[in-house]
């Protein structure tokens, strides 16, 4: 019997896809961040803290048999400290809905503290809810239930407020509630969405808020999704870049990673892709029809046409057109490499 085939650890903008859901967290003051992990843990593991920002603990639990998101979340309590967290705050995220803007999630604690909620949960509405968990609602238009698609009665499925997966609840009594979930459902699963109904029947107050795009909320299943998400990143990348002084004469044609860092003053050429821990140094300007991965541009050097992988120029020098710069190689300062070029480790651009 052959052994199941790794889930390979999909990276949007140069970043695994979990990166930026850890993102949406920015605007929060947070102490403690617990990922829950289960088949091919290891690989998500170590992507996480190779590339992990420090600003809080980064934790990591193993959900060894899936028994459902509300199993998840027990599992992640373990990990936080029962000492002072007692009156805090637990934020729930899934690890693939990486579209999800800092902004929102903020949005949402606040209402969830100005609310004085048990739980808080974030909705949107679809014109098409197919798959998704409808919210139910009380006579008094409060948030009573959340039914997975697959439990929900028609009248249930016609509903187009769906749940994101996405909420705050209030530390003292989401324990107590998980307690009391079952998993006498279509699934045989402990649902997390249950404890809306747990804690709506016990008295206690559950707020929403509903985000108006959809698009954050969008989780990413399949290839299809993922490349909508990959470009809404690089779309959002790009604007970032323009608003500080970066030039891009054909935005939905250049193609720069998260990880990626640019001087003022660079100028982008349609075609123009850079990857990795690619650094351009100040008045640079790249393409048409740059790749570059890992590479170092220096000020002022011009570069088009080239395909470049670890390699560094020098300022002010002009590469290409239709140049190629493998591992390790170097381009001097004020060089003019003319067409064709070709560079190694070795010849040092020379």
């Amino acid at each position: 019997m052959k052994s199941a085939r790794p889930k390979p650890v999909h990276l949007l903008c140069g970043r695994p896809m979990v990166l930026h859901v850890v993102d949406a967290l920015a605007e929060l003051e947070v102490d403690r961040a617990v990922v829950v992990v289960g088949h091919g843990a290891e690989r998500v593991t170590k992507a996480l803290l190779e590339r992990a920002p420090a600003r809080f603990a980064l934790d990591f639990v193993e959900q060894r048999v899936q028994r459902g998101t509300g199993d998840a979340v027990s599992v992640a309590l373990t990990a936080f400290p029962d000492d002072d967290m007692e009156d805090g705050e637990i934020v729930v995220l899934p690890g693939d809905t990486p579209l999800l803007r800092p902004s929102t999630l903020a949005a949402l604690v606040r209402r969830h503290r100005d609310k004085g909620a048990a739980a808080s949960v974030l909705t949107t509405r679809l014109p098409n809810p197919t798959g998704y968990g409808r919210v139910v609602r009380d006579k008094n238009d409060r948030v009573a239930r959340i039914v997975e698609e697959a439990d929900a009665t028609p009248e249930e499925r016609a509903i187009d407020e769906v749940n994101t997966s996405i909420y705050c609840f209030r530390r003292s009594v989401l324990a107590p509630a998980l307690r009391r979930l079952s998993p006498e459902n279509a699934q045989g699963e402990y649902y997390l969405t249950d404890v809306i109904e747990v804690l709506h029947d016990a008295g206690y107050p559950v707020v929403s808020l509903v985000v108006q795009d959809s698009l954050e909320a969008a989780g990413v299943n399949d290839r299809s999704q993922l490349a909508v998400a990959e470009a809404e990143l690089r779309s959002r990348t790009n604007q970032l870049w323009m608003q500080r002084g970066v030039t891009m004469l054909d935005p939905a044609r250049t193609y720069i990673d998260a990880t990626v860092e640019l001087g003022l003053d660079v100028t982008l050429f349609p075609g123009t892709m850079l990857q990795g821990s690619t650094v351009v140094g100040s008045g640079a300007q790249l393409g048409p029809d740059c790749r570059l991965v890992d590479c170092s541009v220096a000020e002022g050097a011009v570069v088009e046409h080239t395909v470049g992988r670890q390699a560094e120029i020098g300022a002010d020098a002009r590469v290409g057109p239709f140049a190629s710069l493998g591992p390790g190689s170097r381009v001097p300062p004020g060089t003019i490499t003319g067409p064709f070029f070709s560079a190694t480790a070795h010849d040092e651009g020379s």
